[in-house]
């Protein structure tokens, strides 16, 4: 992510959570300037971004904290690239696993991510930093419909 891009990937964050609309779901007010500042590395899709993978690092492991395609751009295979792009840069930076928290029964989450290698991870195998993540996300008042924590191996 360029300094400059900054402000169009505002947009495609928000033009993402809009399909979410499309099956239902109201969710909470979002900035994701917040995320954007607080995640490193975020890897951007297209000139200008149509889409961006964030990471940052929880419990000592890579966790993906948002991926998020321009609907208008969706289906194209940009989302599965970002994806595979933010799990090759956690195993360069040394991570041996990735995780992250979604929602369990859209067709473009949980089940996307566990055709992708994920899994889900029992609670009891939550790190502290994770957990507090959960709960976290839990407080914004995300959690309209079952979510998951899920995790891949990198090695």
């Amino acid at each position: 992510m360029e300094p400059e891009d900054r402000r169009r990937l505002v947009e495609v964050s928000l033009a993402a959570d809009r399909l979410f609309e499309s099956v239902g779901l109201r969710l909470p007010p979002d900035d994701p300037t917040l995320m954007l500042e607080h995640c490193s590395p975020v890897l951007v899709a297209g000139r200008p971004p149509v889409g961006l993978a964030a990471l940052t690092v929880l419990d000592g492991d890579a966790h993906l904290e948002q991926i998020a395609v321009r609907p208008d751009h969706g289906r194209r295979g940009i989302g599965t690239a970002l994806l595979e792009a933010a799990c090759a840069e956690a195993r360069r930076l040394g991570h041996r696993r990735i995780t992250l928290t979604t929602f369990r029964d859209l067709p473009w989450n949980a089940p996307w991510y566990a055709r992708h290698g994920f899994a889900e991870l029992p609670e009891a195998e939550w790190g502290p930093q994770l957990a507090e993540q959960w709960r976290s996300e839990a407080k914004t008042g995300i959690a309209v419909v079952p979510r998951v924590v899920m995790r891949r191996d990198l090695r």
